[in-house]
């Protein structure tokens, strides 16, 4: 597994976690307090804890049925936790649902692709530009100049947001016509309309071959630089987990196992144990 050559240093965060040591001094874009779900007497998780610097890309990694998309599902509102608190950019998210939380300030895509496969690729972004619209539904269905400048605004903003993937040149295609990897990035790039400061990917390299995952890996770099977000992803691709993800956070049967740096997360037994593999003895 390959590691970034320079890694993040990582320093002790005040609610007993680790960020990277440039964002000490600001609020954490994310933390999760003993966070857990029940589903009929089953602990799906339990006693989650998570806390994201404002700027780090972070990794949520376990075997298969870990409970890690669930964990997206409850920071995202589309089940609501039987215990703990979430608090997003230090807003308790108690109560929220799922349009309420990505207004302040979390998005994702999804493991399994949804897109609005009959639309095109710059309608399936402006979807997510939805909470940026400042026109009313009075100058919209008279099409007054108001309407035609939200609208403008709008193109520029899915032009803008497709160019970092090179997308351009498809605004017109339909999103459903589009090669695997192109869905992928285009699932990204809708997410990034809704100005999201914490980004949730799940299994973003899922279906990629080596090139498209090392290009993803750039990109996710190149989004929390360009934007100044913090990413969470959830990938089974260890190389690019080791390569960019600065926090990892180790799932296992619903409970958190591990946490640690990258060199860390390589170096646990337990972690070996439950999920890289075994060491070889001999």
């Amino acid at each position: 597994m390959t590691q970034r050559k320079t890694p993040t240093k990582m320093v002790p965060a005040p609610s007993h976690g680790i960020i990277p040591e440039r964002d000490l001094n600001v609020s954490p874009v994310l933390e999760a307090r003993h966070l857990g779900i029940e589903f009929g007497g089953l602990h799906a998780v339990e006693d989650f804890n998570l806390i994201i610097g404002k700027t780090e890309i972070a990794g949520l990694i376990g075997p298969n049925g870990a409970g890690k998309t669930t964990v997206f599902n409850l920071l995202t509102k589309v089940y609501q936790p039987t215990m703990g608190t979430i608090l997003l950019n230090g807003h308790d998210t108690a109560g929220m649902n799922t349009v309420q939380a990505n207004r302040l300030g979390i998005a994702r895509t999804f493991q399994n692709i949804r897109l609005f496969g009959n639309m095109s690729v710059e309608d399936n972004v402006r979807i997510g530009l939805h909470n940026q619209i400042r026109y009313g539904m009075f100058s919209g269905i008279f099409r007054l100049p108001g309407y035609w400048q939200g609208e403008k605004r709008q193109h520029e903003r899915a032009m803008e947001l497709l160019s970092l993937f090179d997308m351009q040149d498809l605004a017109s295609h339909q999103a459903g016509s589009l090669p695997y990897g192109a869905q992928r990035r285009l699932e990204i790039v809708r997410a990034l309309a809704t100005h999201p400061s914490l980004l949730l990917l799940d299994e973003p390299a899922a279906g990629m071959n080596p090139h498209e995952t090392e290009e993803l890996m750039e990109n996710i770099i190149k989004i929390r630089d360009q934007f100044g977000i913090a990413i969470l992803l959830i990938e089974h691709d260890m190389n690019l987990v080791m390569g960019i993800c600065e926090g990892i956070c180790v799932l296992n049967y619903g409970k958190v196992i591990a946490k640690g740096t990258a060199a860390e997360i390589q170096q646990n037994p337990v972690v070996i144990e439950a999920y890289l593999g075994k060491r070889k003895e001999g």
